[in-house]
């Protein structure tokens, strides 16, 4: 839907198409319900009465008239009338799915399949592990730009100490990563990253 509003911005007969198009949805989206007279029944039932009048009839064509002037033109305009509205209503619908402004895409919209988180690159310098008070792993979601650089982060698990941080903050800042995209354009994402921390004491 974007490629085709771009297309729209820079061709002027699919734009005179499209506006076309529009024109049709609004005119559709004015059409009521065809009404019948108001005295259509009546005058239907006043001639089948004389005809029926006319000749000599059974017991089963008096209950048929009984019918046909009662029951079965009720059942008619409902099913008319409902037949009616389903298709304009329906075809409202279709024409304003298909004409309908795209939605613009977030990075924080469900996964989709034109849809990457972002993945680790390279480093400028030596990957190394985080000296701590203990062994263990440390794991950071970090936020990336569109640039594929590191914005902000946060330690999900493990120590915390300043000397931590600044030691993950140091790994960040040197690391490059492929950005998350959407349909192809590069967006901001997070990545979650494990560190091995080795501890300092003897």
């Amino acid at each position: 839907m974007q490629r085709i509003a771009r297309h729209l911005e820079d061709c002027a007969d699919c734009r005179q198409d499209f506006a076309s198009l529009r024109a049709t949805q609004r005119m559709l989206s004015t059409v009521g319900q065809a009404k019948a007279p108001a005295d259509l029944g009546l005058r239907l039932r006043l001639a089948i009465s004389h005809e029926h009048s006319r000749r000599k009839s059974s017991w089963i064509d008096t209950i048929s008239l009984k019918w046909d002037n009662a029951v079965r033109p009720l059942l008619v305009q409902v099913s008319a009338g409902f037949a009616g509205t389903v298709a304009l209503v329906g075809g409202i619908a279709v024409l304003l799915g298909l004409f309908a402004a795209p939605e613009p895409v977030m990075a924080n919209d469900e996964p989709l399949g034109a849809m990457t988180s972002p993945h680790y690159l390279y480093s400028s310098v030596n990957p190394h592990a985080i000296l701590t008070d203990h062994d263990g792993v440390i794991v950071v979601e970090a936020s990336v730009n569109s640039a594929g650089k590191v914005y902000d982060y946060r330690i999900v698990s493990g120590p915390e100490s300043p000397a931590v941080q600044s030691q993950v903050v140091d790994q960040l800042l040197t690391s490059v990563f492929q950005p998350a995209s959407v349909f192809g354009a590069p967006v901001r994402g997070r990545v979650v990253l494990t560190f091995s921390g080795i501890s300092v004491r003897g």
